[in-house]
């Protein structure tokens, strides 16, 4: 087993690095947008409800 690891050089170590830290970057802002369009973000005794409450809040 030991002799059958192939360890990442430094540079590839480092591009994957950056493709985690931008993949994780671009995942939360979506999180975040989901969770401001739905109103989850906010209390329940909030007035705030979101994207989507203040659109059909205002039919």
């Amino acid at each position: 087993m030991v002799h059958n690891v192939t360890w990442p050089t430094w540079q590839e170590l480092q591009n994957n690095t950056i493709l985690v830290v931008v993949a994780s970057v671009l995942i939360a802002l979506v999180i975040k947008s989901m969770d401001y369009a739905f109103g989850i973000s906010g209390d329940e005794g909030s007035l705030w409800k979101g994207l989507l409450g203040f659109i059909y809040g205002s039919f």
